[in-house]
């Protein structure tokens, strides 16, 4: 039977100076309540609060900027990207379009 030990490991602080305030109002029930978290995994509030915070912006933030393809999508894609087809005539005429529009602003 294997044992699992933990213990809190010391986490090097990287002292920036911190110039900006956020404040918020909260009820007495959420404050008890991040209190109580902070209080479990042995931070400050303030410490809780914005590490949570933060964690939760930089998880929307990525939710947003990337793009998650099921495998059959993925497959097509790669497909596409690894076997484009021809160009047709209305890519054609596009590319004439772009590369006249190019041309005149060099020019200009």
């Amino acid at each position: 039977m294997a044992t699992i030990e933990t213990q809190k490991k010391s986490q090097p602080r990287l002292e920036r100076a911190k110039a900006d305030r956020l404040e918020a109002r909260v009820t007495a029930e959420q404050k008890e309540l991040l209190q109580r978290a902070a209080h479990l995994q042995g931070r400050t509030l303030t410490e809780f609060v914005v590490s949570s915070a933060q964690a939760e912006a930089e998880r929307v933030i990525r939710d947003r900027d990337v793009i998650s393809l099921s495998v059959r999508d993925s497959q097509a894609f790669a497909a596409i990207v690894l076997n484009p087809p021809a160009p047709n005539d209305r890519l054609r005429a596009a590319m004439r379009r772009h590369a006249n529009e190019v041309e005149d602003e060099a020019d200009g």
